[in-house]
């Protein structure tokens, strides 16, 4: 099962990109949980200073931008293969 995390503060662009991670997943049929990383500390800790981010199972994959459905979809696939 993959650790699907948001880092950010749960702004706008945080909430638009668990839905567009969790969509791609969703569409990929793979088996995930979401996991919203909320505190600063913890978000500075896995390297990153601009949020929103994605990372996949700790590891960062974007960060700074919300990416589509179709980006998530790639980055995802790339994780599994």
């Amino acid at each position: 099962m993959l650790t699907i995390q948001i880092l950010g503060t749960g702004c706008s662009k945080c909430k638009a990109m668990a839905m567009n991670a969790e969509a791609a997943a969703e569409e990929l049929g793979l088996e995930f949980e979401i996991e919203k990383v909320t505190d600063i500390m913890k978000i500075t800790s896995f390297g990153v200073m601009m949020t929103p981010a994605l990372a996949v199972d700790g590891e960062v994959k974007v960060a700074g931008k919300v990416p589509t459905v179709s980006e998530a979809k790639d980055l995802l696939k790339a994780v599994v293969s």
